[in-house]
C-alpha cells in the first residue's frame, strides 16, 4: 500500500508539497507494479478544520461549497501532473465519516479517550469559540505580532490560543474572553511502550524519523485533543459530545484506512482492504514532509493500537526535507513558490517530475532557481537522455530501414555494454527499495550516459562507410539501452516512456507490462516507427522565466 500525506486543500498545494507526497508516491507506486506486486495507492483531499471554516466565511460560501470547488481542482491536476491513484478521496465522504466515528467509539471504549474541561477564547461578537486560525497575537516566544492560535510562522512554536498575547478574533478584530468548554482527549502515555516497540522493532523507518518519534516519547507523551468547538468536520461520536467536531489531525491519518476500505468497495470486492491492512506480509509505505512525521510514526500507530484491531502499523515512512524558493518557505500571500497549476503553465509535466525526483531534498532543505531547473532540463534531459535515444533511433531509421540490426560476432567492448546495462537497471531498482528516488532519477541519466560515451567511442556514423556489421552491431546495442530505457523510465516520467515505447513499437500496457522487460532484448529484425526528438532546449534566462511566471500570477489572480 502506497500513501501520500492528504494535502489541505485551502489552497492549491505548490511544488514542494507535490515532491515530498504525491509525486514521491506516484513513482513508487508504478515501480512496485512494474515489479508485479498488486500495489494499491491512496490519498484524499483533508477538507475539514479552521482554516477552510474560516477562508468560507470570509468568501461568502458554506465550507462545503468551498471544499467541493477546491478538491474538485485539485484532483484534476493531480490528474495531469500523472499521480495513479486507486482511490483518491476525500474527508467529506461518507464511507470516511462513518470509519472514523466508529473507530473513535472503540477506541473511547477501550479507555483510552476522556473527556475534560478546559479554558478556551470566546468571541461574544461572534458568539464563537476561537481554536487555531481564528484567533491571531502576538507569538510569547519571538514577538511575531501575526501569530496563529496553533502556531507561529516567524519561529515554527506549535502555541494554544490561550497563549497569545493582545489575542483578537480574525473575523472581527475583537478581543475575545476566556470561557470554560469541555473536550475528548487521547491518552497517549498509556500506548507509549507499545509505541517505543514499534518504533524500536521498525527496520525499515529512517533513522531521522525513528530518533525524532523516539525523543519524543521520551519527552513524556501526553493527551492531545480529539474534539474541536467549530462546525466544519466529523460530528463527534462520544456521549455529551454534542456540537462537537473531531480534530482533523486525528481524522486524517484515518483516512488511509477508509480510502482503503472505499476502494474495495468501489470495485465491488468490499473485503480487498484487508489484504493491505490485516496481511503481515503487506507492506505499507507512507510520502511525507518532515513537518508530518509525528502525525505517521506516533499517531496513527496510536490510534490503530488503541482501536484493538491487528491493524498493520506503517512499515516505512518517507520523509522528505522542504523544498525552499529564494531560501523562503513557500507562502502564497508573499507570492514565495511555484504553484502546480502554474508550473504545468509553464513547462511539460514529465519535465517537473524529473527535476523534482532528481533534486528531491532527501537529506536536507534543498532551493529551487530556475538556473538549476533550466540546467538540469537541457544537461540531462535533452542533450544526454533525449539525444541519445533519438541519435540511436533515428540512425536505425536511415541506415538499417528502420529495422533493429542484426548482431554478428559483438565484441567483448559490445557485450561489455550489455552487462553494464544490466547492472544500471539493477542499481535503480536497488534504490527504489531504499526509497532513494533521488538516486534513482539520477542513475536513470546514466544509462543514457552510457550509450552516449558508447556512440562517441565508436563513432558508427564513420564506421558504417567501412564496416557495415561493426555498425550494426553498435546499433543492435544501442538499441538495448533504448529498451532498457523505455521500461525503466516510466516510473518517473510515464508520458515520455511511452512515447519511447511508440517510436519502438511495443505495448505498454500496465497488465503486461513488466520491470523485467527492460532486460529483454529487442530481436534483430523488430522494426520501429520514425523517431522524433523528445525534448528542447529552455533558451530564457532566469529573469525572463520569472517574468514569465508573474505573468501566468497575474492572469490567476
Amino acid at each position: 500500500m502506497i500513501t501520500s500525506a492528504w494535502p489541505y486543500i485551502s489552497v492549491t498545494p505548490h511544488l514542494g508539497n507535490l515532491v515530498g507526497s504525491i509525486l514521491s508516491a506516484d513513482v513508487v507506486a508504478r515501480y512496485y507494479r512494474l515489479r508485479g506486486d498488486d500495489v494499491i495507492m491512496v490519498s484524499g483531499s483533508d477538507e475539514h478544520g479552521t482554516p477552510i471554516e474560516v477562508e468560507s466565511i470570509k468568501q461568502g460560501v458554506s465550507p462545503k461549497e468551498l471544499t467541493d470547488k477546491n478538491h474538485a481542482y485539485v484532483t484534476e491536476l493531480f490528474q495531469k501532473w500523472g499521480a495513479s491513484f486507486d482511490n483518491y478521496t476525500r474527508t467529506e465522504s461518507p464511507v470516511h465519516k462513518k470509519f472514523v466515528q466508529d473507530l473513535l467509539m472503540k477506541i473511547y471504549d477501550n479507555g483510552y479517550i476522556f473527556s475534560k474541561e478546559i479554558q478556551m477564547l470566546y468571541c461574544k461578537h461572534d458568539n464563537r469559540y476561537l481554536p487555531d486560525r481564528f484567533v491571531e497575537g502576538t507569538c510569547p516566544n519571538c514577538n511575531c505580532t501575526r501569530a496563529r492560535g496553533d502556531q507561529c510562522d516567524m519561529c515554527g512554536r506549535l502555541l494554544e490560543p490561550t497563549n497569545l498575547i493582545d489575542p483578537y478574533c480574525v473575523l472581527c478584530n475583537n478581543t475575545p474572553i476566556v470561557k470554560a468548554t469541555t473536550h475528548w482527549y487521547i491518552d497517549l502515555s498509556k500506548l507509549s511502550s507499545k509505541l517505543e516497540k514499534y518504533l524500536t522493532d521498525n527496520q525499515q523507518l529512517p533513522v531521522t524519523a525513528k530518533n525524532f518519534s523516539l525523543n519524543w516519547i521520551k519527552e513524556g507523551l501526553k493527551p492531545r485533543a480529539v474534539t474541536r468547538d467549530i462546525a466544519w468536520g466529523i460530528p463527534a461520536p462520544f456521549p455529551g459530545a454534542e456540537g462537537k467536531t473531531i480534530y482533523v489531525w486525528v481524522e486524517a491519518v484515518l483516512g488511509y484506512l477508509s480510502a482503503t476500505i472505499e476502494y474495495s468497495q468501489n470495485i465491488g470486492e468490499p473485503e480487498k482492504w484487508r489484504d493491505f491492512w490485516l496481511n503481515k506480509k503487506a507492506k505499507t509505505f507512507y510520502f511525507v514532509g518532515k513537518d508530518n512525521i509525528p502525525f505517521h510514526t506516533i499517531i496513527l500507530p496510536a490510534l490503530l493500537l488503541a482501536s484493538g484491531e491487528d491493524y498493520n502499523l506503517p512499515w516505512n515512512v518517507s520523509v522528505t526535507e522542504f523544498l525552499q524558493f529564494k531560501g523562503k518557505k513557500a507562502s502564497k500571500s508573499q507570492r514565495v513558490g511555484i504553484w502546480i497549476d502554474e508550473a504545468l503553465e509553464m513547462f511539460p509535466v514529465d519535465w517537473w517530475r524529473f527535476f523534482l525526483l532528481a533534486t528531491r531534498p532527501e537529506t536536507k532543505d534543498s532551493n529551487f532557481s530556475w538556473d538549476s531547473f533550466r540546467e538540469k532540463i537541457n544537461s540531462d534531459l535533452n542533450d544526454t537522455f533525449g539525444n541519445f535515444i533519438h541519435r540511436t533511433l533515428k540512425f536505425i531509421n536511415s541506415n538499417f530501414e528502420s529495422k533493429i540490426p542484426e548482431p554478428v560476432n559483438l565484441s567483448p567492448a559490445d557485450n561489455s555494454i550489455l552487462e553494464k546495462i544490466k547492472n544500471i537497471v539493477e542499481s535503480i531498482s536497488n534504490a527504489f527499495e531504499n526509497l532513494q528516488l533521488q538516486s534513482a532519477t539520477n542513475t536513470l541519466i546514466s544509462l543514457s550516459r552510457l550509450g552516449n560515451q558508447y556512440l562517441n567511442e565508436n563513432e558508427p556514423w564513420n564506421l558504417i562507410k567501412t564496416d557495415k556489421q561493426k555498425a550494426a552491431n553498435v546499433f543492435f546495442v544501442s538499441a538495448q539501452i533504448v529498451k532498457a530505457i523505455a521500461i525503466v523510465s516510466a516510473p518517473f516520467m510515464p508520458n515520455t516512456a511511452k512515447k519511447i515505447c511508440q517510436i519502438l513499437n511495443f505495448s505498454t500496457d500496465k497488465k503486461t507490462a513488466s520491470w523485467n522487460d527492460a532486460l529483454i532484448p529487442l530481436k534483430a529484425g523488430h522494426e520501429i516507427n520514425k523517431s522524433e526528438p523528445l525534448f528542447n532546449k529552455i533558451d530564457d534566462d532566469e529573469d525572463q522565466l520569472e517574468n514569465k511566471l508573474k505573468s501566468i500570477r497575474q492572469r490567476h489572480s
